[in-house]
C-alpha cells in the first residue's frame, strides 16, 4: 500500500507532463491507442466521480451554510464567466458547428476535481474549492443542459433530456454512491483515499488516450485555431475569476480559490456529454480532450506563481 502511495504522490507532482507525453503519444502515434474503446470514456468518468465521492463529507456541504456568499459567488462564476466565453470565443475564431458545441460545452460544465489539487497546492482556500466543485457538480444536471441550450439552439439541436440523464447517470449517481460508502464504512475509505489520485489520473489518461487517437487526423488538420480558442478560454477563465475576486475585495486566499475554480472545468464531462449527446457531430469531442490536457499544464504553472504571492505576502 505505501509504495502505491508513493506512486500516486509521484504522478500527482508530474501530472501535467504524464498528460502531456500521454496525449503528444496518441495523437502522433494514433495506433498506440487503438485498444482503447471510446465506448469506455462514460465507464471511466464514472470511476472519477466515484472517487470524488469517497473524499467528500458532509463538513463539505455544510460550508453552504457557513459561508453560504462564498459558495454562491462561485457558482454563479463559473456557470456564466466560462459558458459566455466559450461562445464568445468560438464566435470571434469562427469554429465550424461541431468545435463550438463542443467548447461552449466544457464552458457548461462543473468545476472538476483537478481545481481541488490545484487550489492546495497555490496555498489557496481548499474548502471552499471543494464546496464550489460540489456544489456545482450537483446542479450540472439542470444547469449543463439548459446553458447548453441557451448558447446554441440556433446552431445545433440540443437533447436537454439526454444530457440531463448522462449527467445522472455518470456523474450524481457514482458520486452518491462513492458518499455513502464513505460515510458508511469509513474507516475503510481513508485508507485507499491516497491511491485515489493514481487512480483518477489512469482514467484521464485512458479517455484523453481514447478520445485524441480517434480522432487524431481531425486534430492535426484543424491546426491552431481549436488549440488557440481552449488555451485563451482556460486563461480567460483565470483572469476572470482572478478580477471578480479582486473587485469584490476577497482576501488572497479566496481570489485564488475562485480564479482557479473559474478557469478549470469538469473537461472530462464535456468529453463524454459530446460523444454521446453530439454523436453526429464527432469533432465536438475534441475541444474537452485538449482542454483536459491544458488545463493540467497551465494548473501546475498558475500554482507555481500564486505560491510565491502568498510568500510575498501580498
Amino acid at each position: 500500500m505505501k509504495k502505491l502511495e508513493n506512486l500516486s504522490n509521484f504522478c500527482g507532482k508530474y501530472m501535467a507532463i504524464i498528460v502531456l507525453a500521454i496525449s503528444a503519444l496518441a495523437l502522433f502515434f494514433p495506433q498506440s491507442s487503438t485498444w482503447i474503446k471510446l465506448t469506455w470514456v462514460n465507464y471511466l468518468l464514472m470511476i472519477v466521480m466515484f472517487g470524488m465521492g469517497l473524499t467528500l463529507k458532509l463538513e463539505d456541504f455544510k460550508l453552504l451554510f457557513v459561508r453560504p456568499k462564498d459558495v454562491i459567488i462561485g457558482c454563479l462564476a463559473q456557470f456564466t464567466i466560462m459558458p459566455l466565453l466559450a461562445y464568445g470565443l468560438g464566435i470571434i475564431f469562427g469554429l465550424e458547428t461541431a468545435l463550438l458545441a463542443g467548447v461552449v460545452l466544457v464552458g457548461a460544465c462543473p468545476g472538476g476535481t483537478s481545481s481541488n489539487v490545484i487550489t492546495y497546492l497555490s496555498k489557496g482556500d481548499v474548502a471552499l474549492s471543494v464546496g464550489i466543485t460540489s456544489v456545482t457538480t450537483l446542479l450540472a444536471p439542470f444547469l449543463t443542459p439548459a446553458i447548453t441550450y441557451a448558447l446554441l439552439q440556433t446552431t445545433v439541436s440540443v437533447d436537454m433530456m439526454s444530457m440531463f440523464i448522462s449527467i445522472l447517470q455518470v456523474v450524481i449517481i457514482p458520486i452518491t454512491l462513492g458518499f455513502v460508502i464513505n460515510k458508511l464504512f469509513s474507516t475503510v475509505t481513508q485508507k485507499i483515499v491516497s491511491v485515489l489520485p493514481l487512480i483518477s489520473l489512469v482514467a484521464i489518461c485512458l479517455i484523453i488516450a481514447a478520445v485524441v487517437s480517434s480522432n487524431s487526423e481531425r486534430i492535426l488538420s484543424i491546426g491552431f485555431v481549436v488549440f488557440a480558442v481552449v488555451i485563451c478560454h482556460n486563461i480567460l477563465g483565470y483572469l476572470c475569476g482572478f478580477g471578480l475576486g479582486r473587485a469584490l475585495g476577497l482576501p488572497v486566499e479566496k481570489i485564488k480559490t475562485l480564479s482557479i475554480e473559474v478557469g478549470m472545468q469538469n473537461s472530462g464531462l464535456a468529453t463524454s456529454l459530446a460523444a454521446t449527446s453530439f454523436s453526429h457531430l464527432a469533432m465536438a469531442t475534441v475541444p474537452g480532450a485538449i482542454f483536459s490536457v491544458w488545463h493540467n499544464i497551465s494548473g501546475a504553472i498558475l500554482a507555481n506563481i500564486y505560491t510565491r504571492w502568498k510568500k510575498k505576502g501580498k
